[in-house]
């Protein structure tokens, strides 16, 4: 199987304006993987009900330091498996099941990340989400061709500085673009 024409990894997707899937809508995804095997990724900005200092106490994981945000929600990562955490988190760490995504990002899939944040030992900046967004090998990239998405370098600013209400339309911005003036039909004759 040939690798993905141009890798996308460390990238953004950002939905287009028009595009209404509920989950997706309006959707800031952060790619920390794309490959022969597909794409995956993770929505950055759709927080759940679910605050994170109540998932570490769902798991058992009482902070031994107070936490600097505790009422950071947990997000909705993406549809496929919804019952799994990931951490995307700045820097790298002795965590097992971790995929390096950049020089700075990496995104970890077991409890000793969680762990070491609620001993203050952990990253400190970080998201928590349930589930992912995954692709198959050529679906990503027919829906690049379909006009779903724009793609856009990953900003650590948008990501964990903003509000989770701002980063599309920041997202967007960081390309110099206004959703306003975006049309699906850009590109097709």
């Amino acid at each position: 199987m040939s690798t993905p024409a141009e890798n996308l990894t460390d990238q953004f997707l950002i939905a287009m304006p028009d595009l209404a899937d509920g989950m997706f809508q309006r959707a800031v995804i952060y790619l920390f993987r794309h490959d022969e095997n597909g794409a995956a990724g993770l929505i950055i900005n759709s927080p759940s009900e679910l605050r994170f200092d109540q998932l570490l106490r769902d798991i058992r994981l009482p902070p031994l330091k107070p936490l600097a945000r505790p009422e950071q929600p947990v997000l909705m990562g993406g549809p496929v498996h919804p019952e799994l955490g990931f951490v995307l988190h700045h820097g790298h760490g002795p965590w097992t099941s971790t995929l390096n995504s950049s020089d700075a990002l990496a995104v970890t899939h077991s409890r000793d990340v969680l762990d070491a944040i609620s001993q203050g030992s952990g990253p400190a900046q970080f998201l928590v989400s349930l589930g992912y967004a995954g692709w198959m090998p050529g679906q990503l990239e027919q829906e690049l061709a379909d006009n779903v998405w724009l793609t856009a370098p990953a900003s650590q600013r948008v990501m964990f500085e903003l509000p989770y209400e701002q980063r599309w339309e920041a997202a967007l911005s960081e390309l110099g673009l206004d959703w306003r003036l975006l049309s699906h039909e850009v590109g097709h004759a």
